[in-house]
């Protein structure tokens, strides 16, 4: 009987954990590494979260920890928050160095897009005079990055609205066989690429007998014969063969976890952690098919975004799957509205600076512009006489057009910007600066008000950006033309997988997505395939394609051992015979003018040397003609410009024995011969002194 209770008890007590276990998400963990500020005496931020199906928002809470100026007068200055449109508090700033505000959160503050949009804004007051606070900097407030979501984790309805629309969000690795086929490659780059879609940061890529135990949420691909047992017993529909599969297997498990709280201790919010045993969700999502034609089918639906969003179960049998994009004129892609690149018309009203933000990329336009015309079309209030208003445009931080406003109501503006203006991530800010007559500031705060219009306002790429030699600039939109085929060394595939991801990625990380290479090991292809193709080629330094010099405006030749000079103090940067773990990059023309990526890794950690040269090309870069990238799997990167006068490539195998010799103990040889003369001086003078001694004598 003892046991039956107790077995009872256990029952209740993990029914309970399984029904109402709390999960805390700090602004840090989504994103947002540094506290954000707010500026001015009327400032706003918003923020975003997405919330994944396993949450229920009854019984959740949002804890914000404010730090404001030293300089405010803490009666006389408010916070308010909103969720969405919602007001949900409003207090005066208290005394505390650190202000921490509780909001309890309901179902009806997430709408059908299932983000939580939460807004603080400020009304903020330093001097009791406000035309003085108007341009003071020291009106801020900092929302604190320890911030956090405390989330109900409501595992009792995970069965029922967990599918494979939403499961995206909460994958965190990839798992394919230890042998991969191009086929498990191609599927492994699709699943990352949607993957980092939903915004995850840090997504796994693992062969199978290497998987973590502490993975539970993950996307395993394979054609259904090659899975390993354990997990081809997971999935209960049998594809035929032709036919793919998508399959979502759901079940729970009991874990041993340690969440962190911020405690506070005499005023100070200190993190202290606690262990939980809690029972969680695992899912697995298949990518799958009866056979490889099938298996192929589902890989083409995982690249179709309208087919994955619109299927509301856990599984989908494929028997046909395309992704057909019909080019137009407008798809050229020269004229982007700012509505296109994500804006939104924001209404702005009050005194001082009004902006509005907006990003875009070179790779959102078909081409890499030369330069682009930004044009902004908006409505303001009249200006009375006596106002001053001005609407400035910044570019990455840099103004780059000043306009004073008039009495009409009306802004139709331009600025043309060339190459060196633009960056490959750009932010846009369009400012609306008012300050009415001195005489009247105390009784104008609220009567200015403006409008962007983001369905007039676009921004235009006037000339493509053309040059005699490729640069990492000019990535990836270099392959934005034309048929792409991507390339892996046969002994090198399954180190590649993560590469392949981000690349695939970056292909189709702007507003037309539609680029779906081919895939090919590198032993198959023929000079014309490389010459019909842009190619992006993943490579062992010791690959055939090297040897057979199909790459003969490549800027590093890999059939040699070569180094790197750093030409301002002529200092080896890089040495092919390094033992360190590094991936290489270069961009260059092929044969017929098509675009050619090339990485190559070495060392021993080839699968993150790939992974981190893959990134490293993508990042924002500090120069417009770079070719070679090396980067190490800690985050080290040098960038190279390397042509044919180049002086600081140096290749070793082309010099003969003694020039080889030389150059290795060059220092030692030297250094041996002033040894001997400076010996020789001492000998010859010690018989010198002895001669004359013998002459006094």
């Amino acid at each position: 009987m003892k046991r039956l209770f107790t077995l009872l008890a256990f029952i209740l007590l993990t029914t309970f954990a399984f029904g109402q276990a709390q999960k805390i998400i700090s602004f840090k963990s989504m994103g947002h590494n540094d506290d954000e500020p707010i500026f001015g005496m009327s400032g706003a931020i918003s923020f975003y979260f997405k919330i994944t199906p396993q949450y229920e928002m009854n019984g959740s809470k949002l804890v914000l920890f404010i730090e404001p100026s030293q300089a405010l007068i803490r009666e006389k200055s408010y916070i308010n928050l909103f969720i969405g449109t919602k007001p949900v508090y409003s207090g005066r700033l208290t005394k505390d160095s650190i202000q921490q505000i509780k909001i309890n959160l309901s179902r009806a503050d997430v709408p059908a897009d299932n983000y939580l949009k939460m807004q603080v804004k400020t009304a903020l007051t330093i001097t009791d005079d406000q035309c003085r606070d108007l341009d003071n900097p020291a009106m801020w407030v900092k929302v604190k990055n320890y911030s956090y979501l405390s989330l109900t984790k409501s595992n009792k309805n995970f069965f029922t609205n967990i599918n494979i629309s939403n499961c995206f969000d909460t994958k965190t690795a990839i798992v394919y066989n230890s042998n991969p086929t191009l086929h498990d490659l191609k599927a492994v780059a699709w699943a990352y690429a949607r993957l980092k879609k939903t915004q995850q940061r840090n997504i796994g890529v693992y062969q199978i007998d290497q998987l973590p135990d502490t993975v539970r949420n993950y996307i395993m691909v394979g054609a259904i014969n090659t899975l390993p047992e354990a997990q081809r017993s997971l999935i209960k529909v049998s594809p035929q063969s032709n036919q793919g599969l998508l399959y979502l297997n759901k079940s729970v498990t009991t874990v041993t976890d340690t969440i962190t709280n911020m405690i506070n201790v005499n005023g100070k919010f200190v993190p202290t952690r606690a262990v939980s045993q809690e029972v969680v969700p695992s899912e697995v999502l298949f990518v799958t098919g009866g056979d490889d034609a099938g298996y192929e089918k589902t890989i083409t639906a995982l690249g179709n975004m309208n087919v994955l969003n619109s299927t509301f179960g856990d599984y989908l049998l494929i028997n046909k799957a395309q992704n057909t994009f019909f080019k137009t004129i407008d798809e050229n892609r020269s004229k982007l509205t700012f509505k296109q690149i994500g804006g939104v018309s924001d209404f702005l009203s009050g005194i001082g600076s009004l902006k509005s933000a907006f990003n875009f990329k070179n790779s959102d336009f078909s081409f890499t512009p030369k330069e682009v015309e930004i044009r902004v079309v908006a409505n303001y209030s009249a200006l009375n006489p006596g106002d001053r208003g001005f609407f400035n445009i910044y570019l990455n931080g840099l103004l780059l057009s000043s306009e004073k406003l008039d009495a009409s109501g009306k802004l139709n503006t331009s600025v043309t910007i060339n190459r060196y203006q633009h960056h490959k991530y750009n932010t846009l800010e369009c400012e609306f600066r008012f300050y009415p007559n001195a005489g009247n500031c105390k009784n104008s705060f609220t009567n200015f008000f403006a409008e962007l219009d983001v369905d007039k306002s676009y921004l235009e790429s006037k000339n493509p950006f053309i040059t005699s030699d490729l640069s990492f600039y000019q990535y990836p939109e270099a392959f934005n033309r034309g048929t792409t085929r991507i390339v892996v060394s046969k002994p090198y595939a399954k180190y590649a997988a993560g590469a392949m991801g981000e690349i695939i990625y970056e292909l189709n990380n702007n507003i037309n997505a539609n680029n779906f290479p081919e895939f090919s090991y590198s032993d198959e292809l023929t000079s014309t395939d490389l010459k019909k193709n842009n190619v992006i080629a993943l490579l062992s330094k010791d690959d055939q394609m090297f040897k057979n010099g199909e790459f003969p405006d490549a800027p590093i030749k890999f059939d040699k051992n070569f180094r790197l000079y750093n030409t301002d103090n002529n200092s080896v940067v890089y040495s092919l015979s390094d033992t360190t773990s590094n991936g290489l990059a270069q961009i260059f023309y092929g044969r017929s003018n098509n675009a050619t990526l090339v990485l190559t890794a070495t060392g021993k950690h080839l699968a993150e040397a790939f992974l981190a040269a893959s990134k490293s090309i993508t990042e924002q870069l500090s120069t417009l003609s770079s070719n070679v990238c090396i980067s190490d799997v800690n985050n080290n990167k040098y960038l190279f410009n390397i042509n044919k006068s180049s002086d600081n490539l140096e290749y070793i195998d082309t010099k003969s024995a003694l020039t080889r010799f030389w150059d290795n103990y060059n220092l030692y040889i030297l250094l041996g011969i002033l040894v001997l003369i400076l010996l020789s001086f001492l000998y010859i003078r010690s018989r010198v002194q002895k001669s004359q001694e013998l002459f006094n004598d």
